[in-house]
Order: structure tokens, then sequence, then C-alpha cells
């Protein structure tokens, strides 16, 4: 058995609020255009909160021709297959061709079980009694119904695994597939994450929680992360999925590396502490599993959601973590643009280190126009940057405490 091998991304897919694929993402991200709109999946006009971070105009059928049960897909299920098809189209791999000669892994992250699905059975039960419940629901509402989903439509026998721990769910996903393929017992993972809650029970359920915003205002400007005039997170909905393969395997094949999956930290908020101060913990882990020092850090992608507290405590934790050296990186927000979109978080922002590393240009923090005395970093307000980028940090915080940090680093050769 191989071990310590390199870790690469050879394809990735995105499905967000803000666009549909790498290209239409990047596109409006680095102009700092917003995507959360006025909520439409569903009558939200009797609702104290009805902006969300809304994918538009998706249809799976439009990406992915060859699937025909759509119907007992859960929505974030479909955004899931749509970026997995993404991502091998980017990655020119034959899936069914790798999973023949050696095994196969498929590990996702995803925060909340389907509660399209599980919604959608409750008003059939409700209007025609239990008989009128579909069968497919049972499946569909699993949080495991994603991963087995995904094999099924790519054709493959895998071994399929699900992680939920909220926001980080995706990247504790994207961790772990790169650990299998480190210690040489894979040489392909399909991962990433995905979510979609914008229905009537879970805006209903963040609303009364405290979790969203105070403000029915402009929907494009309702996210505004480390700004001074910031009222809380948005929820969002997404999806994004990645090709990740030995860097032998990679080469071997011909293809041509986007990103290298360096060092993770993980770790819960210590009780008693505001949300958010785990993440000084797995920056230093992150840095220390990839022997790095925290001055080689280029860029920060911050989870930075909106939230009063929470973008505070992160930027606390960047000072305590990189010193001096924090005040002279860029670090951006991609949640004015998409939101939050849950387990997609994390996985969306690896997505635009990946983009951000191939274009040489760091993403604005869109909204971010009256600079926060407690949130004194450089934050890249308005347009992109252009930037020399090599090695980038992933910050991700979830609901109950849980923190990711990854790092990440520009292919430069074997």
């Amino acid at each position: 058995m191989r071990s310590k091998q390199r870790v690469v991304i050879t394809g990735l897919g995105t499905i967000a609020a803000n666009g549909i694929g790498p290209d239409a993402y990047w596109d409006t991200l680095v102009k700092g255009q917003s995507g959360i709109g006025y909520i439409t999946l569903f009558d939200a006009r009797d609702y104290p909160i009805r902006v969300a971070g809304e994918v538009k105009g998706f249809n799976l059928h439009d990406i992915v021709s060859s699937v025909v049960t759509t119907w007992r897909m859960a929505r974030h299920t479909q955004f899931a297959v749509a970026a997995a098809h993404m991502a091998l189209d980017m990655a020119r791999l034959d899936l069914r061709a790798v999973a023949r000669r050696s095994p196969l892994a498929i590990i996702v992250g995803v925060s909340t079980s389907a509660f399209d699905v599980i919604e959608r059975g409750q008003e059939r039960m409700h209007e025609g009694g239990p008989q009128r419940v579909s069968a497919y629901f049972v499946e569909a509402s699993q949080p495991h119904g994603m991963a087995t989903m995904l094999a099924r439509t790519l054709g493959v026998q895998a071994r399929c695994q699900t992680i939920s721990s909220a926001c980080a769910s995706g990247m504790e996903a994207i961790a772990s597939a790169a650990a299998l393929i480190r210690t040489g017992k894979f040489e392909v993972v399909i991962t990433g994450g995905a979510d979609a809650t914008v229905t009537p029970l879970a805006i209903a359920s963040f609303t009364t929680a405290g979790m969203l915003p105070s403000s029915n205002g402009d929907p494009t400007s309702a996210s505004r992360p480390f700004d001074l005039g910031r009222c809380g997170g948005v929820v969002g909905e997404g999806s994004a999925m990645f090709v990740l393969e030995s860097l032998s395997h990679a080469l071997a094949r011909g293809a041509e590396p986007l990103l290298e999956l360096h060092g993770y930290g993980s770790m819960i908020d210590e009780p008693g502490t505001r949300p958010a101060s785990g993440l000084a913990y797995t920056m230093e882990a992150a840095l220390a599993n990839s022997a790095r020092h925290p001055d080689e850090i280029e860029y920060i992608c911050a989870h930075g959601p909106s939230d009063k507290v929470q973008d505070e405590v992160e930027t606390d934790a960047i000072k305590s973590v990189l010193g001096k050296h924090a005040r002279d990186i860029p670090i951006s927000s991609i949640k004015g643009v998409i939101g939050n979109p849950l387990a997609a978080c994390g996985p969306l922002a690896l997505a635009t280190c990946a983009l951000a590393v191939r274009h040489q240009t760091i993403p604005p923090t869109a909204n971010y126009s009256v600079p926060d005395p407690k949130c004194d970093l450089d934050y890249v307000p308005i347009n992109g940057r252009p930037y020399p980028l090599r090695l980038a940090l992933i910050n991700v915080h979830g609901m109950g405490g849980m923190n990711g940090s990854m790092l990440v680093e520009a292919f430069t050769g074997a």
C-alpha cells in the first residue's frame, strides 16, 4: 500500500445562487454581484424574512439528460448530481473505467435532511391520508440518499459515506476524502456537499431561531460580511462537488491538477465561549498538519456569515493565529453573493480558491462598504483584486459550534 500520496483536485462543479456552473459562478463572484433575492420557491408573503440565496433557473435535465427520476430526488440531491457531473466533465475522467480497476469512494456532506421531501410528504398525508404518501419519500429524505443516488446516477459501485456536522459538513467530507487518498487506499474520490433549505418549514425555523437578518430591504445587500451594518446571515442553497485524485493517478492519465489539498483542522468551540471561537485552533491545526508557517498564507477565504458576533470572532481568531501578518493579506467572504448554503459553504469556498488560483484574482467581499472597527482587516471590498495567489486558507463554522480550516495550494509540479 502506498502512503503519503499528494491529493489534487482535477475537476469541480458548482451550483449556487449567483450562477450555475464554474464560469457563471466565478463571473458574478469576482464582480461582487449578489445572487440573493426574494424567495420564489414558495409563497413567503406572510413570513418575517422573505429573502434567501435561491438557485435560479435550475433544471437537472439541462445538465444531466440521462437522469429520468428527478421527481424521486430531493432538491439538494439534484444539485449534487449536477455538480458531480460537471466535475467529471472538467476532469475528463471515465469514472466507470476507474471503478473497474480500483476501489472508488463517494463522500458527501449534508447539514439537514431533505426538508422539501419531508414537507411534501406531510402535505400529501394531510390532503389524502397516509396512503397518499409516496413510497419514495423514505429513501429520498434520508441524509445518506444523496451519496447513494450519486453512485446510482454515475453508474458505479462505490463506498458511499455521508458526513453531517452542520455548515462544516462539506469540508469535513472533503477532508475525509483527501485522507483516504493520502493513505493510498483510494486513487479517486468524488466528494463535496449540498443543501437546499429554502422551504416553508426551514425558513420559519431559521427565523424563529434568530438566525436570519432582521431586514427585508434590498435583498442583494442583505448579506454584508464584516460590514458595520450587517444584521445577520442569509440562508442559501447549492452544491459544490469535486474529483479528488492522487497526484500520481492524475499525472499518469494526463490530467491537469487545479489545486493541491494540504492540512485540515477540525474542532468544536470550547464550551462557554462565543460562536466560532474554535477557528483559532483549526487554523493552527491546518498549518501544523501542512508543516507551514502563518507568514506563508497569502489569502483567507473566510467563513464570514454576516453575523454580528461570528464575523468579529473570526477576525480575532485570524489575528491570533497570523499575528502581524494578518494585516498584510487579503481576506474575503463569498456569502454576500451566495448567502449561507450550509453544507455547501465550505465546498463552494474551496471552488472559489481553485478559481482564484486559476485567474490569479481574489474575489471581493460583496456589500462591504462601511468598516467595522472590530473587524479591521483587509476584506477586499467592491471589486476583485489581481493577486499572485499560491497558498490559501479556508474557514468554516457550523451551528452547534463545529469549525474547520483547510490549507490549499496552487499546483506547481510534481
